[in-house]
């Protein structure tokens, strides 16, 4: 069985070990692509769904196709820069009764383990779990990972990988409950990212 395997039904090819720390002498590493990673996030206000972004200010992977396990990533979210489609709701949100952005510039994410969904992949159940800081508060939060070799990319070309992460959060646990009566406590996360390898 060769390093990817085409996952059913999408075209794109699925890696199939754990996620970690790579091998430090021999495997390249891999770097984020900022220009083709987009952190959104979902929230009801008046009970309809709106979206927003988030920038992402700095990050770190280690990962090594073949250890996926092992897999360790940190990031750092520009909270200061998260705006939604309405002005007043980015108004609200950044402020001291929500994300409180002059306090807690940051939002951070760092793992702790990976877990490998049906046939040893990263996807179709996988878990990537950590803890999440925000508003100074840290909790555990576990996010669904799906890793792709790029569409269109040979079987052994692992020089990009594209990965998305979907998962929801409690923003009361967090201190960020502010215009309750607004806007709902659940918050959905939903993250296309792409890797590159680095020397």
């Amino acid at each position: 069985m060769g390093l990817l395997s085409l996952a059913a039904g999408t075209g794109l090819a699925s890696v199939p070990g754990p996620l970690g720390a790579a091998s430090r002498t021999q495997t390249p590493g891999y770097a984020l692509d900022l220009a083709a990673t987009e952190v959104t996030f979902g929230f009801r206000l008046n009970g309809i769904w709106q979206k927003g972004t988030m920038p992402i200010a700095s990050s770190k992977v280690m990962l090594d196709p073949k250890r996926l396990t092992e897999t360790r990533v940190a990031v750092s979210l520009d909270a200061r820069a998260a705006k939604t489609g309405l002005i007043f709701a980015t108004k609200a949100m950044t402020g001291p009764d929500v994300l409180d952005v002059t306090r807690f510039p940051t939002i951070s994410f760092v793992t702790r383990r990976v877990l490998l969904g049906p046939e040893g992949r990263l996807s179709n159940g996988a878990e990537l779990i950590g803890d999440l800081t925000l508003r100074g508060v840290t909790l555990p939060l576990s996010l669904q990972i799906a890793l792709f070799r790029r569409i269109g990319s040979a079987a052994d070309d692992l020089s990009r990988l594209d990965v998305t992460l979907h998962g929801s959060l409690s923003r009361s646990a967090y201190g960020a409950s502010g215009y309750a009566g607004l806007v709902g406590d659940i918050v959905r996360l939903d993250i296309r990212a792409s890797l590159h390898q680095v020397a």
